[in-house]
């Protein structure tokens, strides 16, 4: 698989996500569209969504509710589309979209690999392939970010180390869409900078690419350690997203 083959994966998949054409992302203007999960949207984006604004680097593709796809317009209109996903000029579609009882809500910046740096990458403790059935007992607080409770179905991958019996520091992938699988890690606190993230992360990303699968990763723009890792691990930055919310749920989430 082609770092190009795994782009145009990655768009056809925004794509699903949003009721639009791959395309749409490689053009050099900005395409709205009334927004439509596809039946094969990741499995983790949950209705109510107001709009999605997402940017592959070319311009701002953008899938909105009909309630505020004027407003959405206009935001991406006004503002250069790389300036959009930032503030000050966030807070212009914030006030507005507040008015109509809905607010940001999402941010985020995802990674795909680079086929030919994916590094060879080692740590001091052994480390072995897991699978579904092997995560059974690992639904914990400190394997959050590489194990969802909610979606145990789609954790379907994943790389252990240990330290003796002790399982130090896991990566693992949940089958979010069809052909694409996520990747997150998490390692325990005093085994950290130990360079076990990124040989669990960078291994992880060889067996995915090995199973025809695409890995993609997900960290906010202000995780610098999770960035460092992705980097490290022979990811690069693919495209952003931004989403809006009802109100009442980006409270929700904030109590």
């Amino acid at each position: 698989m082609t770092n190009r083959e795994m782009m145009e994966i990655a768009m056809r998949q925004s794509a699903e996500d949003m009721g639009c054409c791959e395309n749409d992302f490689k053009v050099n203007k900005n395409v709205i569209v009334t927004l439509k999960l596809g039946k094969n949207a990741r499995k983790y984006l949950k209705e109510p969504i107001t709009c999605n604004l997402v940017s592959y680097g070319n311009n701002i593709m953008v899938a909105s509710i009909n309630e505020t796809l004027d407003i959405v317009s206009e935001y991406v209109e006004k503002f250069e589309f790389y300036h959009c996903f930032e503030t000050p000029n966030m807070h212009w579609l914030n006030e507005r979209l507040i008015e109509r009882g809905h607010k940001i809500c999402f941010m985020a910046e995802y990674y795909l690999p680079d086929i030919n740096r994916i590094p060879i990458l080692s740590c001091a403790y052994k480390t072995r392939i897991l699978k579904q059935e092997d995560f059974g007992e690992l639904y914990r607080p400190e394997w959050s970010n590489a194990l969802c409770e909610d979606r145990k179905q789609l954790d379907i991958l994943g790389i252990g180390a240990y330290d003796g019996n002790t399982l130090v520091g896991l990566a693992a992938c949940s089958a979010d869409c069809k052909d694409m699988w996520q990747i997150g890690v998490d390692v325990l606190s005093e085994y950290r900078r130990q360079g076990i993230a990124s040989a669990l992360t960078s291994a992880l990303a060889k067996e995915i690419i090995n199973r025809n699968k695409v890995p993609f990763y997900c960290t906010a723009w202000s995780n610098v350690r999770s960035v460092r890792n992705a980097i490290k691990s022979g990811f690069v930055p693919a495209w952003v997203e931004m989403t809006a919310k009802p109100v009442t749920i980006v409270d929700e989430m904030n109590r």
